[in-house]
């Protein structure tokens, strides 16, 4: 059984057990989440499609901790002006844990 959802502006394809970084959720540690927004439910013998959302779908998450993805480097160069500008992003993330999948 697998679903796909939307948070953040992002779709995942999650099943139970697996592990996601999504964006900030603003939940505490150890709490649980619920995303309403399913776009599409398989349970291995039946298809849900969603227009745009899956009607009384809810994935529920338990939030592991709070992580930092990988650092971005932005550069700006322009040859022979002497112009060179370095910066660096690190995005914050939660980590989630699906545990379950309702249709």
């Amino acid at each position: 059984m697998y679903a796909i959802i939307e948070t953040g502006g992002k779709q995942y394809r999650v099943e139970i057990g697996d592990i996601i970084d999504v964006e900030l959720l603003g939940a505490e540690k150890g709490s649980k989440v619920e995303i309403k927004n399913v776009l599409f439910v398989n349970n291995g013998s039946a298809v849900k499609v969603g227009k745009p959302h899956v009607d009384g779908s809810v994935v529920i998450g338990e939030l592991m901790q709070e992580v930092r993805g990988p650092k971005v480097i932005s550069f700006k160069y322009k040859k022979r002006k002497n112009y060179r500008r370095k910066v660096g992003h690190r995005q914050n993330y939660s980590r989630l844990k699906i545990t379950e999948i309702k249709e």
